[in-house]
């Protein structure tokens, strides 16, 4: 694809098979179907940087690189905790995300693409242990996971905290039984959907929002001709309301252009864009290009892909407290795709909330 075209991506039904590893799938929930079967981020890598408890996976997209032998496969691998306290408003430490590329030729893979027919069925072993590298995968959420339930030494897990919640949820119940503890659904992870992908239309462009802006500072000046003889206070403060005024223009100029671009597709989850251009959802908190740094091989990180809020409604995840929320999370990759081997590079990403405005007017539209 050319570099400033436009992917958008929609959730689709599909049969289990056609999501797991030797189908490539781009997906959102369940558990992450890994790419290269060795070099997994570490129980470390893949902990929440506010609460420290393991994250869980929340989306994979493939995004094979044409005419790039070294990532002829290629995947990024989105992860999020599950903690609702930990979406502070703009703070993107909550979330990590992983690049991993192979080229054609692997240890893992056909040379061929994978066959269109489903194969033949595949044993419950294979859920928890990888079959060519033989790395074991937590029960409960598919990331590595070594540490063996000390009664039944039949399930691993990737730590503490998800081997007390399989506990409690259904393994204490099946722990030395005679039967296969049971491949239920873990309470943890998100509900596990296809992503399939189409171009975005030409010609939808969205308007520059003069209206908007022309008639937030029609109000303004109204407000300021109604004042007849100010005070001290309001003087000292005219230049801070002035800049606020200017400020809140800017940022409903900025709303109501994403709503007008994403109005066309509403239900889409996630634009790609490798080299393109984000689409914000508030002028607050746009990273400057000193804020996302470079890659560990010294080039430059560029967009990718963003994942819109439309997603979190196939989440499962609002609460009348507080819950799993963003405006938008931008992923930044690196611009030459550089080599890692097999191992799973982290790679930066921003997430950018919704302003309290923002949230309201959008109730009343």
């Amino acid at each position: 694809m050319s570099s400033a075209e436009v992917v958008l991506g929609f959730l689709e039904e599909a049969e289990p098979w056609r999501l797991r590893s030797p189908q490539f799938p781009s997906k959102v929930g369940g558990k992450p179907a890994w790419l290269s079967q060795t070099g997994l981020p570490s129980q470390f890598d893949l902990e929440c940087e506010k609460c420290g408890l393991p994250m869980v996976f929340l989306l994979q997209v493939y995004a094979p690189i044409s005419g790039q032998d070294r990532s002829f496969h290629r995947t990024l691998f989105l992860f999020c905790c599950r903690t609702p306290e930990c979406y502070s408003h703009n703070d993107s430490r909550c979330m990590k995300v992983f690049r991993n590329q192979l080229p054609r030729k692997n240890e893992f893979y056909s040379y061929d693409p994978p066959p269109d027919d489903e194969p033949q069925s595949i044993s419950e072993e294979d859920h928890n242990v990888l079959s060519i590298s033989g790395v074991k995968l937590c029960w409960l959420c598919g990331c590595p996971g070594n540490k063996a339930c000390s009664r039944c030494h039949t399930v691993t897990y990737c730590g503490r905290h998800h081997q007390t919640v399989h506990w409690k949820h259904s393994h204490k119940k099946e722990c030395l039984s005679a039967e296969a503890p049971t491949v239920a659904a873990s309470p943890l992870l998100f509900p596990e959907s296809e992503l399939v992908t189409e171009p975005e239309e030409e010609g939808k462009e969205w308007e520059d929002g003069e209206d908007a802006e022309s008639k937030g500072g029609g109000e303004q000046s109204s407000m300021q001709r109604s004042t007849d003889g100010p005070s001290s206070a309001d003087t000292l403060a005219e230049a801070d309301l002035e800049e606020m005024a200017l400020h809140e223009t800017e940022d409903n100029k900025v709303f109501q252009r994403f709503k007008k671009k994403i109005a066309s597709e509403p239900h889409q989850v996630i634009r790609y864009s490798r080299r393109g251009c984000p689409l914000w959802v508030s002028s607050n908190h746009v990273p400057s290009e000193e804020e996302i740094p470079s890659c560990t091989c010294g080039a430059e990180r560029t967009f990718e892909l963003q994942v819109m809020p439309q997603l979190l409604n196939s989440l499962c995840v609002d609460s009348t407290g507080a819950s799993i929320d963003w405006g938008t999370v931008v992923v930044y990759t690196c611009s030459v795709s550089c080599n890692h081997g097999d191992q799973y590079c982290s790679e930066f990403i921003w997430k950018q909330d919704f302003s309290s405005d923002q949230q309201t007017q959008d109730k009343e539209t």
